[in-house]
């Protein structure tokens, strides 16, 4: 019984990745700014200022806390804007200030795999995810999930969205288009 599973197990995933393989061809990644979220680690410093030279943790409201300037909202901003906002606030306080700043940890690019997979968990984002590359992070799916309801839950500017996802569709190479990227805050529910 374990040898006719692993096989099962052993030709989803190369029928997966092949089909990975072919959205990735098929599919243009937006090019988009990363955005800063609660909990990532940002390096900041001020040349030729030790004092001002601090890692700092987004907290869960968003914000961060730097010397001479207080609290700053960092999150939902991208390292561009946070970076130009944090130079013209030290500006009144050291003239010509040359200020770095650099994400070192990426830590809000959180996702979520529920429901009927081999290891369900909070998983973190280090590239962009599809959600067949989300499920094989949790393991695959059970012999008990339901391949053809799935859900992805997406919260986004205060509105919820939600998308089907039928496993063996996308896995037979059929609605690609189902096999969204991912983005923070998403949850695959698997009944």
């Amino acid at each position: 019984m374990k040898t006719a599973r692993y096989k099962y197990v052993i030709t989803a995933l190369i029928v997966l990745m092949t089909t990975m393989a072919q959205a990735e061809e098929k599919v243009a990644w937006p090019s988009v700014d990363y955005m800063i979220g609660p909990g990532d680690v940002l390096d900041i410093s001020v040349w030729k200022d030790e004092a001002l030279t601090k890692l700092v943790t987004v907290l869960p409201d968003g914000k961060i806390s730097f010397p001479l300037i207080g609290e700053v909202k960092a999150a939902g901003k991208t390292v561009a804007v946070l970076h130009k906002e944090l130079e013209v606030k030290l500006n009144r306080f050291v003239p010509d200030v040359s200020l770095s700043m650099v994400v070192s940890q990426v830590n809000s690019m959180l996702i979520y795999v529920i429901g009927r997979v081999n290891k369900p968990g909070r998983f973190v984002l280090n590239t962009k995810v599809n959600v067949l590359q989300a499920l094989a992070m949790a393991g695959g799916l059970n012999p008990f999930a339901k391949r053809g309801k799935i859900k992805i839950f997406r919260e986004e500017g205060g509105e919820k969205k939600t998308f089907a996802f039928d496993f063996d569709e996308v896995a037979k190479g059929q609605t690609l288009d189902q096999n969204i990227v991912l983005r923070r805050g998403d949850v695959i529910v698997v009944p």
